[in-house]
């Protein structure tokens, strides 16, 4: 097993947590809010702004985690094809935009209307000849009308980015309180958000908050589940309703314990894979 630091780079970057990241040469580049992250092919990372970040969130005990996750064969299987597969720690509000604007979509086309957003609203930054535009501000997009909101391919979830930026600019969703609270309590405030229900709370939760006990359940998960877990998790519809998702994430703690959120990224990534699905 690699050594519990050792980060594989292209596979994390290519999960489905972050969006809007370009490879040049041998390099990364990803807009992190108001700052630009850059890394190399060793999993050296430079912020642009000379900010102190935790993005690959060094202090999780990856050897504790790998331990707690590993309850049967098929997520031991997905752990040892990425194994240096880790969860960012990422900016919470572009994170919060990103997955409202993922729900009924696509990697490809989420990358798109956040690429459009960013020109549209972000300031615009240049680096080793290279143009980059950091993620908007809270107040641009609170600011914005639904129909500039709407010309970046988000359709109808134009109002509800703006009433998430409009909550955040007005500080009814803090997200430094947020961190600070458990997950239950978390996620009701972040359910508060226009646009944001059980799914996308826990994306924001586990990608930006440190709530790695999140575990989201969308359609390419449930079908996991259903593939692979069927004794341990029953699932009898296609569609699940809240109670029944709270009630299968209970279950999935129980089974997986504190660190599911990891699980769920192994074997997401693991199976989108083997479907050949195209990532950034």
């Amino acid at each position: 097993m690699r050594n519990q630091f050792s980060i594989d780079i292209d596979n994390s970057i290519n999960s489905g947590q972050v969006f809007l990241w370009e490879k040049h040469g041998s390099d990364w580049y990803g807009i992190n809010g108001q700052d630009i992250l850059k890394i190399n092919k060793n999993a050296v990372i430079k912020s642009i702004q000379n900010s102190k970040t935790d993005f690959f969130r060094k202090n999780d005990n990856m050897q504790e985690i790998i331990k707690s996750i590993s309850k049967d064969k098929t997520v031991k299987e997905a752990i040892k094809q990425y194994e240096g597969l880790r969860i960012f720690k990422q900016d919470p509000f572009q994170c919060m935009i990103s997955f409202i604007i993922s729900s009924n979509s696509n990697i490809q086309k989420i990358k798109n209307s956040l690429e459009k957003m960013t020109k549209k609203f972000g300031v615009k930054v240049e680096i080793q000849n290279k143009e980059f535009f950091l993620f908007p501000k809270p107040e641009k997009l609170a600011n914005a009308s639904i129909e500039e909101i709407k010309k970046c391919g988000v359709g109808y979830r134009a109002p509800f980015i703006k009433q998430a930026a409009e909550m955040v600019f007005s500080k009814k969703i803090d997200f430094k309180y947020l961190e600070k609270l458990n997950y239950k309590e978390a996620k009701k405030n972040i359910c508060l958000i226009p646009g944001v229900g059980n799914k996308v709370a826990d994306c924001i939760l586990l990608f930006s908050l440190n709530k790695l006990e999140a575990f989201p359940l969308d359609t390419w998960m449930i079908k996991i589940l259903e593939k692979y877990y069927s004794n341990e998790f029953q699932i009898e519809t296609k569609t699940i309703t809240q109670k029944q998702y709270e009630i299968l994430h209970e279950k999935i703690v129980n089974y997986f314990g504190p660190y599911c959120g990891y699980a769920q990224q192994f074997l997401f990534k693991m199976e989108r894979e083997s479907h050949n699905k195209k990532w950034l």
